[in-house]
């Protein structure tokens, strides 16, 4: 079972934490990882591209000329696709490219994200974020104490005020509660910031998994 060290707000180890062997065995599942994050991009996607045929533009009601006689090409509508203004063919429509895959799949791919960091060397733990004003600052020489100065996600069991006021001006610095986090949001940022508090959620939440 791999071992991390708690630090506090001073940046100082108080305890090490036994993470269970069940979640952070060290196994990372690439392909696993790969369907998720298809999943959860295509899940983003807006889908509303939208193009006009030429029954959907208006105007070319009216044959621009008559059949024969007139030594031009013939043409039944001013709107057709050869036409500058005309319908387009095969374009796209507004369509839903949302995805699913089953509640274990997406938690074992959580799984995986999670031993990446961990195998990385990318995932801290601290007892908590606690902050008495909130004021950016402050939460700026916190983070400058635990060495965090690039890309982090920290997984907190919940935001008060005072961190969510004080964290969102910090840019390479983005917070979420952990029974929302996914592999996306995982592998979206190099490094890994969570709370004791959120590290139970997080283990609760494989445990509702398996019904224990």
């Amino acid at each position: 079972m791999p071992n991390l060290a708690v630090l506090n707000n001073q940046g100082k180890e108080i305890e090490k934490l036994e993470l269970p062997a069940a979640i952070f065995d060290g196994e990372v599942n690439k392909k696993l990882l790969h369907q998720a994050v298809i999943m959860y991009q295509a899940n983003l996607r807006a889908g509303t591209a939208s193009t006009k045929t030429r029954g959907e533009v208006s105007g070319g009601g009216k044959k621009p000329w008559r059949q024969k006689g007139t030594g031009r090409a013939r043409a039944g509508s001013i709107r057709s696709p050869l036409w500058r203004h005309g319908g387009v063919v095969f374009g796209p429509h507004p369509r839903d490219f949302g995805n699913k895959l089953s509640q274990r799949i997406r938690l074992l791919a959580l799984k995986s994200s999670l031993n990446d960091k961990v195998n990385s060397g990318n995932l801290k733990l601290i007892e908590e974020i606690r902050l008495d004003k909130p004021k950016t600052k402050e939460f700026s020489k916190l983070l400058s104490v635990l060495n965090i100065h690039e890309d982090t996600l920290a997984i907190v069991e919940s935001q008060d005020k005072n961190f969510s006021q004080a964290s969102r001006n910090i840019p390479f610095f983005i917070s979420k509660p952990a029974t929302d986090v996914n592999a996306l949001d995982v592998l979206r940022h190099k490094n890994l910031l969570i709370t004791k508090s959120g590290l139970k959620v997080l283990i609760n939440r494989f445990k509702l998994k398996d019904g224990k």
